[in-house]
């Protein structure tokens, strides 16, 4: 019995040493060949403004990009909100507990490398019927006539029998068929462990978002108010001129009109503010009751004086949804070396060594072991197609996998010139939108004086005051776009996640 024990080790290992993982071997996808971000090249620094957030940024090929790149921004308040959403957002827990769950399935397949042993332990208490007899007590001589003596029982009549045992099986992965499930396995753990990296990315971002839009419409609300307070004035001083005889009614209803007009643009601000407000306690995991202490207006902002481009060749390791398509596209293709195993034959091995007795002492004494070694080959012969049909549908998903991966790599390229020409455009139309803004104001202030002292009437200073209204709304949201399409640029470029301590450290 040793001497077969002991050459199974042996058989086990020679048939390791002959197997091989069946199915496509996965290959890295290289990166797109001559990439760049526009057919021409871009300019290195962007137009400046005279005002706050209007100032040119720098444009740095090839610079590192840090995690806590918001940091940038020099808000202690945008750096303690962002510090709590990582902390209480539930998005990030479900992405930790995704990436745990991907990390045990891993752990668990590879628990197929080893022999499965099971032991078992049976006890039986058996009565025997009494009406069995035996030849020794029944006293039958001769012709087999009963001489009278009455029939005995069988004896004994209860006995109880005892077996234990150790159980050992296994399979040897000869095609592979384990070691690509582990191999696909890990390529969805990587999956997760990448959209984790995206979701910080992503939260990270919608929590700046937001704070540059409440500061944005704050000062939407703030300019607005202004308007509302120079159209009272107007409105004042027509009133009072028309008491005098200076001013036409027409005039006065005109300027009441431009006031309600101006007066019924606040609310929807005030509702977009309150929503915005909802969203940034959304994102810390709050309540809508649950008041969050910070806020943002844009003075507050810094905008950024350089901003980082990675090299087009960067981006397919940078961005995290690049990363996590790859990885299914090599789970994908490892599924399919599954799917080939499962066409071809198994060696399963089972060895089972025990005892029986009648008392437990007597289990593993002389006569009561027992053990087999039994080892065969299963072969799918007939599936109704199954197998052939679940292989085709893993090539298929294979392709999917691999298009899939090359839209997201199409779309990662786009993203970044998406956000690149924002960035460039947006610092022209906010050094545009400030002239403009400039030029309005003081065409609104020398024609609001001309009228005061009669020199013009009142249409030609109701369309110098539209005009400066639309101007000032103009320019503050082009300035809260440049803040925005700094936070656009940092997420396009994956977000610096590659620098985050526990990335880092490993």
């Amino acid at each position: 019995m040793r001497s077969h024990f002991d050459r199974l080790p042996l058989v086990i290992g020679v048939a390791l040493c002959a197997s091989c993982a069946v199915g496509p071997h996965y290959h890295k996808p290289e990166a797109p060949a001559n990439a760049s971000y526009s057919p021409a090249p871009l300019p290195e620094v962007s137009t400046g403004a005279e005002v706050h957030g209007g100032e040119a940024q720098h444009l740095i090929s090839d610079r590192d990009i840090p995690f806590e790149w918001w940091q940038l921004f020099q808000s202690p308040a945008l750096n303690a909100l962002v510090a709590q959403a990582f902390k209480t957002n539930p998005t990030v827990t479900a992405a930790q507990a995704a990436l745990a769950q991907a990390k045990e399935l891993v752990r668990a397949q590879r628990g197929f490398y080893y022999p499965s042993v099971g032991a078992g332990f049976q006890a039986e208490r058996v009565k025997v019927a009494g009406n069995n007899t035996q030849s020794s007590s029944l006293g039958i001589q001769g012709n087999g006539e009963n001489l009278g003596q009455p029939l005995q029982p069988a004896a004994p009549l209860y006995y109880q029998f005892y077996t234990a045992g150790l159980t050992v099986g296994f399979v040897p992965d000869v095609f592979g068929a384990n070691r690509r499930q582990v191999e696909s396995l890990t390529a969805q753990r990587d999956a997760q462990r990448f959209a984790l990296e995206a979701t910080y990315i992503t939260l990270a971002s919608n929590v700046v978002g937001a704070a540059v839009q409440e500061a944005s419409l704050r000062a939407q609300i703030e300019a607005t108010q202004q308007i509302i307070a120079a159209d009272e004035k107007s409105l004042q001083i027509l009133r009072d001129q028309f008491q005098l005889g200076f001013a036409m009614r027409i005039d006065v209803a005109a300027q009441e009109a431009a006031l309600a007009q101006a007066q019924t643009a606040l609310p929807p601000l005030q509702k977009q503010l309150e929503q915005t407000r909802d969203r940034i306690r959304a994102l810390v995991g709050n309540l809508p009751n649950q008041e969050v202490p910070e806020t943002f207006e844009l003075d507050a902002l810094q905008l950024p004086p350089e901003l980082p481009v990675s090299l087009p060749a960067s981006i397919i390791d940078q961005r995290p949804d690049v990363r996590a398509a790859e990885a299914q596209l090599h789970a994908a293709n490892a599924q399919v070396g599954v799917a080939v195993a499962a066409m071809l034959p198994q060696f399963p091995i089972t060895g089972t060594l025990g005892g029986n007795a009648a008392q437990i002492p007597l289990l593993f004494r002389s006569g009561g072991p027992f053990w087999t070694l039994v080892g065969g080959v299963t072969q799918p012969v007939f599936a109704g197609g199954t197998l052939l049909h679940t292989k085709r549908a893993a090539s298929a998903a294979l392709k999917q996998a691999a298009a899939q991966y090359q839209n997201t790599v199409i779309t990662a390229y786009q993203n970044v010139a998406d956000t690149l020409h924002a960035s460039l455009s947006d610092a022209d139309a906010l050094a545009g939108a400030v002239e403009t803004e400039n030029a309005a104001k003081v065409a609104y202030d020398l024609t609001r004086r001309q009228m005061e002292v009669g020199y013009v009437n009142y249409l030609i200073l109701l369309n110098a005051e539209t005009t400066y209204q639309q101007a000032l709304q103009t320019r503050v949201q082009a300035q809260a776009a440049r803040f925005s399409d700094t936070v656009a640029l940092f997420q396009a470029l994956g977000g610096g996640w590659w620098n985050r301590k526990e990335v880092a450290a490993r």
